[in-house]
């Protein structure tokens, strides 16, 4: 297009002269554009994509609800039937009326359904128009329709009339929510509650605070912290909700807004062939309710799929609102409590309206009641000047002058029309008249506009009525199905499968999961970082990648955490320019990627001389060896790191010392310098994490330690390293006390008894002690941690008919070593042991021997379950008895 038609466009005909003369008009076409754009621009805006504030409708739902009205007949129509009728006010199609119709029957508010109308959970399209019927629900006729306040203007071919906009009382905008792109403009409003928007109406009329938050129709959890009031710029995060099924199966129940079953599975099974995930299989139970189960590989914990799948796949998803509207024929951008304020506005104008238009009809009908009442009980039409008028006009007239006397009493003046309607009363309803039923029916008249003037002058305390009508009718069984939630941040790379091998050439620089033969460092995902540290101070940190240069003979690398502030850098490197040696101790949180950064001072000649990364903060303790030199008496000496405060990874240090080292060596690991560490045990791995991920085991720190039960009879004491490997058969796992007693019943296969001990835990760690004694066939029965525990022993075999026998663990026993046999508890032949619910007793009422046990504690401090016990050899082993 050329620059001089550019700038012609805003006068798109310029007069010019032909060859005779005569002005000619000239079109140009870049104006032409422009006006075509700008109106197929607004049309669609305003006729197709955005909905009106008024009803929460766009014109094509809003033509199809009319059309149904005009239909109705409290039986269902067949949807075919229902889109010809709706072709008639909409100009464009049978498949859009058709698709409109089946997204208003799918969120069942407006329409009642019959037939196959698909699934919006997995995505299924619903049955032909042919096949399928509906007809108007009970609300939307209530709520929806009233042709006294409707405003109406013609259809597109002027033949008929349809409604401007529907005199909606309700919120619909908001409740169906709306999804619609035009031309340069898109409106994205999300459902919400129904209950709930009637709650925040009444709210609203009685000058109350209230919030409104997204209602899914397929559930699962939402984050609506960042919601923005619907408004742009706003954002909602939506989770399936999964369940365990067992450790190795997860269950998904629903889904997030927006998502189908078919869409998230194949989003999982992206996921797990990229290697996010690692699952074995899917199996999608889907019909009237989500069941997706998802089952996991071996040794893959259950706690990190869950957080893999919302880090990976559409189990989570972000979906951005975008509240417009159009009202007064123009789009505007407002917040959803101001579009339910609007429509609870217009709502009580609607019911005030139909108010006066009731009160309106009332007081005619009591203007027609009197009138009646005084033409016959006066026998106006039996007046001789009546009879004998020779013309309408003169029998008006006398009707009129007979009527005087009363028009004081009339709120409105008598009107030739009022007279020939008496007129027209015919001689049977004369002769019928009953003076006194007509006097009530005009009194019942008045009350009822009393009544009705009381709503209007109490018109806010009506329209809650109104609303509080609504919930009471139509609420039931539309209770919130999306549950609001806080979410936490998933970091990625906490939660992906370790897909990949990190390798490192030393000699050559490189590192990479695609070097198979060089040294293998460590389990990795591909998006994970990863920290390199050099001899002469500088480190940096970049992606994992298949290779990468990262600098020949790299003294230390490993997969980087960010903000991982317990993971502690113990330094002491030795400066190029005075030659002093300076200690320090930092973390690393969080840096650009692939920028290099210097610990040291950043002289020439600078040199780490010792280096160590420690997990959980760790700090050595050093053998420092000097040089001798002349008047130096002291060579050796040692320094604890722990002395050393965690600072800044630029800080320059504390002096080691001002002499030249000859050599530094480790003396001795330290423990953890930091405050305690939250671990938790996760079941499905048996392995230890500080994710939140499993059971939570408390706050470690120091030496404190994990205690292991296993269900054969034996405990072991770990410390609290992520790397502890554990075994099967746990049968109790937790956070050591020293002070806690320990009370074990347990059969011995060689004595053909059940023995019961009480006893401390030895503080050995690393070390498998077996409690039930040597004999590998011995049974563990029970273990408690009560302090005062009571079991009831009931007798089987030729002592059947023996009463049940009650025993006080802790006057029966006292607290010994581990090793001690313990106590029979009978002689008898015993078929069943029960636990019974502890006494709980004074401190000073704990027996003489037990001098040891922590009597502050009861049985309500400790879990505590009764149990049931069989005879070894019977179908049920006392070992697989659990013991909380």
């Amino acid at each position: 297009m050329s620059e001089e038609l550019l700038d012609k466009e805003n006068s798109e005909e310029q007069p010019d002269k032909g060859s005779d003369g005569v002005k000619e008009e000239i079109t140009y076409l870049p104006g032409m554009y422009r006006n075509w754009f700008l109106d197929y621009a607004s049309y669609v805006i305003l006729e197709r994509a955005v909905p009106y504030v008024n009803d929460g409708l766009k014109p094509v739902q809003r033509r199809i609800m009319h059309a149904m009205r005009e239909m109705d007949d409290g039986r269902y129509n067949k949807v075919a039937n229902i889109i010809g009728q709706t072709m008639q006010y909409h100009p464009h199609g049978d498949a859009s009326i058709g698709d409109a119709i089946v997204q208003l029957g799918q969120k069942d508010l407006l329409i009642d359904t019959q037939g196959n109308w698909g699934n919006m959970l997995t995505g299924d399209g619903s049955a032909a128009p042919r096949y399928i019927e509906a007809r108007l629900s009970k609300f939307a006729l209530e709520v929806l329709f009233n042709p006294k306040t409707t405003e109406w203007k013609l259809s597109y071919d002027g033949r008929k009339k349809e409604p401007v906009t529907l005199p909606s009382k309700f919120p619909l905008l908001l409740a169906q929510g709306v999804d619609g792109i035009a031309v340069g403009l898109a409106s994205k409003i999300f459902p919400h509650n129904f209950n709930e928007l009637i709650d925040a109406s009444i709210a609203y009329l009685k000058k109350e605070e209230f919030e409104l938050l997204p209602d899914f129709p397929t559930g699962g959890l939402a984050d609506c912290s960042k919601y923005n009031d619907g408004l742009r710029g706003g954002s909602v995060k939506v989770r399936a909700k999964i369940e365990k099924h067992d450790n190795k199966t997860l269950v998904i129940t629903e889904i997030p807004y927006g998502k189908t079953t078919t869409t998230l599975i194949e989003s999982i099974i992206k996921a797990n062939d990229k290697g996010k995930i690692k699952i074995k299989r899917i199996d999608d139970n889907t019909a009237a309710h989500v069941e997706i189960l998802v089952h996991l590989a071996p040794g893959v914990s259950s706690d990190k799929t869950i957080d893999a799948l919302y880090a990976f796949t559409d189990c989570e998803v972000s979906i951005s609102p975008n509240a417009c509207i159009i009202e007064n024929d123009k789009p505007h951008f407002i917040g959803v409590e101001e579009i339910l304020k609007r429509s609870t506005d217009s709502t009580l104008q609607l019911l005030k309206l139909e108010l006066e238009i009731k009160k309106s009809e009332l007081e005619e009908a009591w203007h027609f009641a009197s009138l009646e009442k005084i033409f016959i009980e006066e026998r106006i039409y039996k007046d001789k000047e009546f009879e004998d008028s020779e013309n309408m006009d003169q029998a008006v007239a006398h009707i009129d002058e007979r009527l005087n006397p009363w028009k004081p009493n009339f709120k409105r003046e008598i009107t030739r029309e009022d007279i020939l309607k008496l007129m027209e009363i015919r001689m049977a309803r004369i002769l019928k008249f009953n003076a006194a039923k007509a006097e009530e029916g005009i009194l019942a008249i008045e009350d009822e506009i009393e009544d009705v003037q009381h709503n209007i002058d109490n018109i806010v305390p009506y329209t809650i009525q109104w609303f509080s009508h609504l919930k009471d009718k139509y609420g039931k069984g539309r209770e919130r199905k999306t549950e609001i939630r806080s979410f936490e941040n998933i970091v990625a790379t906490k939660v992906v499968v370790k897909n990949e091998k990190l390798y490192v050439d030393r000699k050559e620089g490189f590192m990479g999961f695609g070097l198979k033969k060089a040294e293998y460092v460590c389990d990795c995902s591909d998006i994970d970082d990863v920290i390199v540290f050099r001899r002469d101070g500088t480190y940096f940190i970049t992606k994992v990648t298949d290779k990468a240069f990262i600098g020949k003979n790299p003294m230390y690398l490993a997969v980087f955490k960010r903000n991982d502030k317990r993971t502690i850098y113990n330094v002491v490197y030795r400066d190029g320019k005075t030659g002093f040696s300076y200690m320090k101790r930092f973390s690393v949180t969080g840096v650009t990627r692939d920028k290099e950064y210097n610990i040291t001072k950043e002289t020439a000649g600078s040199r780490i001389t010792y280096f160590s990364a420690n997990p959980n903060g760790e700090a050595e303790t050093l053998k420092i060896l000097l040089k001798p030199k002349p008047r130096l008496k002291k060579l050796a000496f040692e320094v604890d790191l722990g002395e050393l405060a965690i600072k800044g990874r630029q800080s320059m240090g504390n002096i080691l010392t001002k002499h030249e080292v000859h050599r530094i060596s480790l003396k001795e690991k330290g423990v953890s310098t930091l405050g305690g560490r939250k671990i938790w045990f996760d079941e499905d791995v048996l392995r230890l994490n500080a994710d939140s991920r499993g059971k939570y085991l408390g706050e470690f720190a120091g030496e404190d330690k994990i205690l292991v039960i296993y269900k054969n009879g034996e405990f072991e004491l770990y410390n609290f390293d992520l790397s502890n490997h554990f075994d099967q058969d746990i049968l109790t796992i937790e956070k050591f006390d020293s002070k806690k007693i320990l009370s074990v019943v347990y059969y011995d296969a060689e004595q053909s008894f059940y023995y019961v001990k009480r006893f401390e835990i030895d503080e050995t760690e690393g070390k498998r002690v077996r409690f039930v004694g040597e004999n590998e066939d011995n049974k563990l029965v029970s273990i408690t941690w009560v302090s005062y525990p009571r079991f009831e022993i009931e007798f089987g075999g030729k002592h059947a008919e023996r009463e049940n026998e009650i025993i006080e663990v802790a006057e029966y026993i006292g607290v010994k070593s581990w090793k001690a046999k313990g106590k029979r508890l009978s002689n008898y032949s015993i078929e069943n042991v029960k636990e019974l619910e502890p006494v709980v007793r004074d401190e000073h009422d704990k027996p003489e021997d037990e001098t040891d046990v922590d009597a502050e504690k009861t049985p309500d401090d400790f879990d505590d379950v009764p149990f049931e016990i069989k005879r070894p050899g019977t179908d049920e082993d006392p070992n697989q008895m659990s013991l909380f």
